[in-house]
């Protein structure tokens, strides 16, 4: 059987990846609801209905705090034939970067 403080420090490894883990979820969730959201608006069809992540680092955001950053790419099709790759990028929350569908009034992303 392991001793006290290496059980103490297994547990807070775990607690930290759990965390982690739950915040990549919420910005995929996060960055999934504004791809469907940027769709809906331009009249395109989202295709495969999910985002996928592609880069992840950190950077600062405009008060100087440290975030990460995620890269998130999700597909759409204006014709229901072709694929068109949209991209966004979430600083902790905060949407920083998109490309995407432009279509009608697609202009005013939340």
């Amino acid at each position: 059987m392991p001793d006290f403080p290496t059980m103490i420090f297994a547990m807070l490894a775990a607690f930290a990846a759990f965390l982690w883990w739950s915040a990549a979820r919420g910005a995929a969730e996060r960055a999934g609801q504004l791809g469907r959201e940027a769709c809906e608006r331009a009249g395109v069809q989202w295709l495969d209905q999910s985002v996928h992540a592609y880069a992840m680092r950190l950077r600062r955001d405009d008060s100087g705090r440290l975030r990460v950053e995620r890269s998130f790419r999700f597909e759409y099709s204006e014709d229901g034939i072709e694929r068109h790759v949209g991209q966004l990028v979430l600083r902790g929350e905060r949407l920083v970067a998109f490309s995407g569908p432009t279509r009608r009034d697609a202009a005013a992303l939340p």
